[in-house]
């Protein structure tokens, strides 16, 4: 008998914790110290602002909104939201806008420290550390990575739960952001009772089919994976999990070109099916096309009377790979179906083959080339034998078996089972009522004749659509509605808060147990535990796939359009390359434990064959991806040569100097610069019938407009500075109208940038610019917030504590979690005071 759990037997749950832990937040307690020495200030604040501001910005004006002749200097704190913008904008050199008589570096530098010192001071004296909502929706890579840790299952929700929603500047776990309708309530349902049914192993009602379909582009004459033997090449590695002991049939189909004929049909070769690297079945394909195909009908520029053989056209598009099927005994659990061919040539791996024009594709897919993989279908069970009994999931779920049948034998048990599961997924101890409740649902799965098995797994989906689970919660203590001042966060509140930082996911049982002893917000216990944690590959692959990917733009990648006539050496594996050189360079100045602002300077990135012929960088052969030194710094080497970021800041058929220095101002110098007035023609079109002005000459009518040169004043200096690589990362010495590119820019400052050595000189010359940066993206991730101007003063002390160990990662990691804003809350009560 089947049963399924109500959405209406559980929205009321969610209507209780809505209402109770509404509210508004105020962080920390704990003063964040000012700078313990203030550099000597030719001029004062206010005289700074008397000679180059007050113009413009005052109380009849009210230029951009804001008349600073009514801020008091002696008093930041009482504005300190504006202080702040007056700060930010110092720091940036943007104001006074170009043509205005401006101060020297030097002032700029000192006036800006001194203010954020009287800030800092007044508000270690009334601290206000923001607000964060009470109710915190787990976003689809934390749901994961949940049912990962609680079950030992990784399951792909990507296509199972609503996406996540981000806004302008946001990360995904940004709790105003993760909305909760009833589509998602649907969904969690869903995914719940397949989860469950997984991870207990309780047999599938049906067989069902999965597809793994390899991107069209990827040039399969390399090895694919790490997973796939040596010797390979092509085909796909598929990590999958088996719900019970059955047999499994596997099927392959190949590549086809665009009028549907099999590619690379002509010559005899060998495709390997594996299980777990062991081999199951080895079929030739190729080389068996029966009659005589027409060169012309093949290569798609054939008129009717042009075909091959009747039989041969039939092979070619209908029956040719029927045949690539096995059927193979698995065990429950997860396995990895290994497809790939025995490569039998030995040219360079993965490189790009040049392109016909017309209606042929590449020669990669004439009737002579190599055959591909398209897809493979895993399709199952058939003739399973029974419910699984030995998996990672039902280790992870089974920590007692009932002794007997008995009623009272087998409740006791999947009492104990389902405390042990609540109290991970609630992230707290559960209380006995509540395993009461979730023993009812014990009860209804077990009725009737069903398993012991039915009843653990319906218990299990409960908990996995309960509010406890889906969501972050922060309630307020009963001692904290006067509102007087910020409370400390609850231990349990904390380890929530610490793992689904570092690991994206829920704390594991040791963490958990210390919140629960009341050890956690011991600040040497906190530490200690952070590092753990830290240690944890979890952590690595959290901080790289969900921070920096965000942050870096790197979800971006794969949406990259390039003009192929312009770029014909582009493809999907040149991209896919992309992608792994940055995540695994970020990774190693993790892993590591390397200062931050080696992710400016390195001299070494990680390539493969495909990529370092890309970048011109000899001696690297194969598919499989290195570590190698950069010999030229002034053309490789770090974040901003990086193809990954370059690809996704141009046109498809032109670099941008806006967008790649727009970009670097939002996510490497961390300035602010605002979107376009309304109505500003950004096009930069050229006059028609006439030769084409370069990027440069149309930048420099673009800043003639005043509403536009305030800000491309700014930008653009930092995104000429790039122009030695086109839209794809290569490094050029001509534009694409066969200009001499000219990478030299001048700044508001007066400082002249040329090419990436000189962009790297003005990052790395103020010592604490870029690791500002850094903190102000993470500490951003870690809240699950936006910072808001009174979270400056948090940024500033973590900067500088970082300092003494030359601001590596776990110095930054380790300031975000000791600061205030992480360990503290402030109730609603307080925030309307």
């Amino acid at each position: 008998m089947t049963r399924k759990i109500s959405s209406l037997s559980i929205v009321s749950g969610f209507f209780a914790v809505l209402i109770a832990v509404t509210g508004a937040v105020k962080l920390a307690n704990q003063p964040v110290m000012a700078r313990q020495v203030t550099p000597v200030v030719a001029m004062e604040p206010d005289a700074m602002l008397q000679r180059y501001c007050i113009g413009c910005h005052n109380t009849r004006l009210r230029t951009a909104g804001l008349a600073l002749d009514e801020l008091d200097a002696a008093n930041v704190h009482a504005d300190a939201e504006i202080w702040e913008k007056v700060v930010q904008k110092l720091r940036a050199g943007s104001m006074p806008p170009p043509g205005r008589f401006r101060p020297d570096a030097d002032t700029y530098r000192a006036v800006a420290v001194s203010i954020e010192d009287k800030l800092d001071r007044a508000w270690s004296d009334d601290p206000y550390p923001g607000r964060i909502g009470a109710v915190h929706r787990l976003n689809r890579t934390e749901y994961r990575n949940a049912i990962r840790d609680l079950f030992d299952l990784d399951v792909d929700v990507e296509s199972l739960l609503p996406g996540d929603e981000t806004a302008d500047g946001s990360f995904d776990n940004f709790a105003d952001v993760l909305s909760f309708s009833t589509s998602h309530l649907e969904r969690y349902l869903s995914v719940a009772r397949q989860v469950t049914r997984q991870a207990v192993g309780l047999l599938p009602i049906t067989a069902s089919v999965d597809t793994f379909e390899v991107p069209l582009h990827i040039v399969q004459d390399a090895r694919q994976d790490e997973s796939l033997p040596l010797g390979s090449r092509g085909g796909i590695a598929i990590p999958y999990h088996f719900p019970v002991d059955g047999n499994y049939e596997v099927t392959v189909r190949l590549r086809r070109q665009y009028q549907d004929y099999l590619m690379g049909m002509g010559w005899a070769q060998w495709l390997d099916i594996r299980v777990d690297g062991e081999l199951v079945e080895r079929f030739v394909v190729g080389g068996s096309a029966p009659g005589v195909p027409a060169a012309a009908s093949y290569a798609g520029d054939g008129e009717p009377g042009f075909a091959g053989d009747p039989a041969w056209e039939t092979f070619m598009q209908l029956t040719g790979d029927d045949g690539l099927v096995v059927r193979v005994p698995v065990a429950a659990g997860p396995h990895v179906i290994g497809v790939s061919f025995v490569r039998q040539q030995w040219e360079p791996e993965g490189l790009w083959q040049p392109q016909q024009r017309g209606r042929v594709l590449t020669n990669d897919q004439i009737y002579m080339g190599n055959a591909a993989v398209a897809a493979v279908d895993i399709g199952g069970p058939f003739s399973a034998r029974e419910n699984a009994r030995d998996t990672p999931s039902r280790r992870a779920i089974y920590v007692c078996e009932p002794p007997s049948t008995e009623a009272v034998a087998e409740r006791s048990c999947a009492s104990e089972i389902i405390r042990t599961v609540a109290r991970r997924a609630f992230r707290r101890p559960v209380t006995s009522d509540e395993i009461e409740s979730l023993l009812t649902f014990f009860d209804e799965g077990h009725r009737d004749g069903q398993s012991f098995d039915s009843g653990v797994q319906f218990a299990l989906e409960r908990i996995l659509v309960d509010p406890d689970f889906l969501l972050r919660v922060y309630r307020d203590p009963v001692d904290a509605e006067s509102g007087q001042s910020p409370y400390e966060l609850s231990d349990i509140e904390l380890a929530s808060r610490l793992s689904f930082f570092l690991w994206s996911s829920i704390p594991d049982e040791r963490l958990l147990a210390v919140a629960e002893r009341g050890e956690l917000s011991n600040p040497a216990t906190l530490e200690a535990e952070a590092t753990r944690l830290l240690a944890d590959p979890r952590a690595t692959h959290a901080l790289v796939n969900d921070f920096a990917a965000q942050w870096l733009n790197l979800r971006r990648v794969r949406e990259v359009v390039v003009d192929p006539r312009q770029y014909p050496t582009y493809d999907e594996t040149l991209l896919e390359a992309f992608i792994e050189e940055v995540e695994r360079f970020v990774a190693s100045t993790i892993t590591e434990d390397q200062s931050v602002r080696a992710l400016l300077d390195a001299d070494y990135t990680f390539v493969n064959e495909r990529l370092a012929r890309h970048y011109g960088i000899e001696g690297v052969y194969g598919s499989r991806f290195r570590r190698v030194a950069i010999d030229q710094s002034d053309q490789r080497g770090g974040l901003l040569s990086a193809g990954a970021l370059l690809a996704t800041t141009s046109y498809p058929d032109r670099t941008s100097p806006v967008l790649r220095g727009k970009w670097l101002v939002d996510n490497i110098f961390g300035w602010t610069v605002p979107p376009p007035p309304p109505g500003v023609d950004t096009t930069l079109e050229t006059t028609p019938g006439t030769q084409p002005d370069s990027i440069r000459e149309r930048l420099a009518r673009h800043r003639e407009n005043p509403s536009c040169a305030s800000c491309h004043s700014v930008i653009d200096p930092l995104g000429f500075a790039l122009e030695n690589f086109d839209v794809i990362g290569g490094w050029r010495t001509e534009d694409e109208q066969g200009r001499p590119v000219d990478s030299t820019g001048t700044t508001l400052a007066g400082e002249t940038v040329a090419g990436l050595s000189g962009l790297r000189a003005l990052l790395l010359d103020d010592p604490e610019r870029f690791p500002r940066t850094v903190v102000e993206k993470l500490l951003a991730y870690a809240l699950g917030r936006r910072l808001e101007y009174y979270d400056r003063p948090t940024v500033r002390q973590i900067v500088r504590d970082a300092a003494v160990t030359d601001y590596r990662w776990s110095s930054i990691i380790l300031g975000i979690i000791r600061s205030p804003a992480f360990t503290s809350r402030a109730s609603a009560a307080g925030i309307a005071n």
